[in-house]
């Protein structure tokens, strides 16, 4: 198998270009749902250990079913399967640009949950205009074991989110580890009280986010991807989600750049512009959205084949033992 490595802002992106399973052709959540019945081993060979680690997310290219996009993705995870991933929607383009396949300027990627638009502003630098994202419902409140009665908004951002407000620790490195604990066991209790996105889809991330003391950015956060692993960079999907929520509230003006920072560092520069209303059951209001565009740098950190010998015991990787959360057709709005 034929990977290209890169990070985002620190979140690295394991791109397939050769040696995957094929799918098939047809619209991209149903080849996702092919990829998930009948190719799995393919994603835990290249993400899992000793290949990968828990923090890598891959990425299939594919054929898009969209005639005007120029790439498909699939992306995944140590457990599962991703809807969108804005962090290697990036690594994806630099990637794409580092092999010859994408020149600098305006161009559209195919994903399962929709088309997403990248400006390669150069060799290193991208500009994503996401799907459209909205914010589901405001100030859930949940009582979980060793933190407390937390609050927080569900959104869509092209993944699932809980974003609380505030944190229960400073979110600084030295604290990583018990973030990790305490926004598994919130992801547990929304989960075990029932509370989900759409259509009962499950909410597969939790963020924690502050106002920034620092002149250069204005929120620092913390992610919890799926499979139990925090995010490095400040999240594509999870800042398309706040940036839904902040203008829900009217705390952010569009076009206004506002500057997400992750709790190691890295930073992306975002804004948005009102998106579409989308019809929701009838039972429910209707959803005004944000387009969200984000800017950040991913860097090329190798090439290499990924190799199998006869024998291997562990040719489909050492499973990790977190729970997956899949993306269903249902998710796509």
């Amino acid at each position: 198998m034929h990977v290209v490595d890169s990070h985002t802002e620190g979140e690295p992106t394991r791109v397939i270009v050769d040696g995957g399973p094929d799918l098939g052709l047809g619209p991209l959540d149903e080849r996702l749902s092919r990829f998930r019945r009948d190719a799995d081993s393919f994603r835990a060979f290249a993400v899992n250990e000793p290949r990968g680690w828990d923090a890598m997310v891959g990425a299939l290219l594919c054929e898009p079913n969209d005639s005007s996009c120029d790439a498909g993705v699939i992306f995944f995870n140590n457990v599962g399967y991703l809807g969108m991933c804005g962090h290697g929607i990036i690594g994806v383009a630099v990637t794409l640009h580092y092999l010859g396949r994408l020149g600098l300027g305006v161009h559209r990627i195919e994903t399962p949950v929709g088309v997403v638009a990248v400006d390669l502003i150069g060799p290193n630098e991208v500009t994503i205009e996401n799907i459209p994202s909205y914010r589901f419902r405001k100030d859930v409140s949940v009582d979980v074991e060793g933190v407390g009665m937390v609050t927080g908004d569900i959104a869509w951002g092209g993944n699932w989110f809980y974003l609380v407000h505030g944190s229960p620790l400073p979110l600084q490195r030295e604290n990583l580890d018990q973030l990790v604990t305490l926004s598994r066991r919130i992801s547990k209790t929304l989960a075990d009280k029932g509370h989900t996105g759409v259509d009962g889809a499950m909410i597969d991330h939790v963020e924690f986010s502050v106002d920034s003391a620092d002149t250069d950015s204005d929120s620092v956060n913390f992610v919890l991807c799926p499979g139990g692993i925090y995010d490095r960079s400040p999240c594509g999907t999870g800042t398309s989600a706040k940036l839904a929520c902040l203008a829900a509230d009217g705390l952010l003006a569009p076009q206004t750049q506002w500057v997400q920072r992750s709790v190691t560092e890295g930073r992306f520069r975002a804004s948005y512009r009102p998106g579409p209303s989308l019809q929701m059951d009838p039972l429910q209001d209707n959803r005004d959205t944000v387009i969200a565009s984000i800017t950040g740098r991913a860097f090329i950190c190798g090439e290499t084949k990924l190799i199998a010998q006869a024998g291997d015991p562990f040719a489909n990787g050492i499973a990790s033992q977190q729970v997956a959360h899949p993306v269903r057709n249902s998710d796509v709005r």
